[in-house]
């Protein structure tokens, strides 16, 4: 187990280095490398991984598309170009042209996954539902044969 407590005071770290254990300034390596690694899995990987879902989705928007823009303007896109979208908010189909970045939520996209979630559920629960009448006609069966077989044995 690695001693941290010299490892933490400046100076009992500088007097433990310099004495015979020569080994405690690779722990204090080692123990640096391992906070940058954990920091890489808890916080840097997860923003990355984030980004990448947002710039997705971002790069998959189509005409007719329902979005959200950061500042919390709803619209349907109308045309979309290489950097910009242009959509249409309100009952007077007032058009404003934003840039893809500006998009926050693509509703259509999200209102299409929770359906399948949905669909997927309901498919999963209907298996469940024939998967628990099967077993039930199973063991009628089984205790119609037991009772056949205990009739037998009384006469």
């Amino acid at each position: 187990m690695i001693n941290l407590i010299p490892l933490m005071m400046p100076s009992a770290g500088a007097a433990a280095s310099t004495s015979a254990n020569g080994g405690s300034s690779y722990s204090m390596i080692i123990l640096i490398v391992v906070m940058f690694a954990v920091m890489y899995f808890v916080m840097i990987r997860p923003q990355k991984k984030k980004q990448k879902e947002e710039q997705e989705m971002r790069d998959n928007i189509q005409v007719g598309d329902e979005i959200t823009t950061i500042g919390g303007i709803m619209g349907r896109v109308v045309t979309v170009k290489e950097d910009s979208l242009i959509i249409e908010t309100g009952a007077d189909r007032n058009k404003m042209k934003i840039t893809r970045w500006a998009v926050s939520t693509n509703n259509t996209a999200v209102e299409k996954a929770e359906a399948e979630k949905a669909a997927a559920k309901e498919a999963a629960e209907k298996e469940k539902a024939k998967k628990m009448e099967e077993a039930a006609e199973q063991s009628k069966s089984k205790r119609k044969k037991s009772k056949k077989k205990d009739s037998t044995f009384d006469d």
